[in-house]
């Protein structure tokens, strides 16, 4: 073998302590108390860089099934959140400033703005890409040439097109 032991009883494995899926809170709360352990070290071995990968593993499995990730608009998604929080609408007015812009956004007839969707996102613990969809999407590639000197003070002052400016090759105005 290369160093590496495997496992040929997984019983007898698991019965020495070796990692199982996360099936609860204080599970959870053990293995991220050992992987903080493990990641706090300044050169980890081969075998404590493995024990990490796994623990990394097993936490973000048992975070997806647990928490899942809400999907669709922005709206249904903070529906969701609400629902899973056991919160209703007018609980947001801190992170909306008042109960009319909740009522607005939750009808649709308001977007979120980017504080609401960092105060959202601080406020249920989820990233802020939830409340994003397809359709509400900034893109993120923008064809950014380099400008010369000349064409930004172009763009900064346009010329005057007035009758006064506007001159023939004999320097006749029209």
């Amino acid at each position: 073998m290369t160093g590496v032991q495997t496992c040929a009883l997984p019983i007898s494995c698991i019965r020495r302590g070796a990692p199982r899926l996360i099936r609860s809170e204080e599970d959870l709360a053990e293995y991220t108390r050992a992987l903080l352990g493990l990641t706090a070290k300044p050169k980890p071995t081969a075998a404590e860089q493995e024990a990490v990968n796994l623990l990394t593993f097993l936490i973000e499995h048992y975070e997806t099934v647990r928490y899942p990730t809400p999907k669709g608009s922005p709206t249904e998604v903070l529906r969701q959140l609400l629902k899973r929080n056991g919160l209703l609408q007018s609980r947001l007015t801190t992170e909306f400033g008042s109960k009319a812009t909740a009522s607005l956004i939750m009808r649709g007839d308001r977007q979120l703005t980017r504080s609401h969707i960092a105060r959202l996102s601080k406020r249920f613990h989820v990233s802020p890409a939830v409340f994003f969809d397809e359709t509400s999407a900034i893109p993120v590639w923008r064809n950014m040439k380099k400008k010369s000197a000349a064409t930004k003070a172009r763009q900064a002052n346009p010329p005057m097109k007035t009758a006064a400016r506007v001159v023939t090759q004999k320097g006749v105005a029209r």
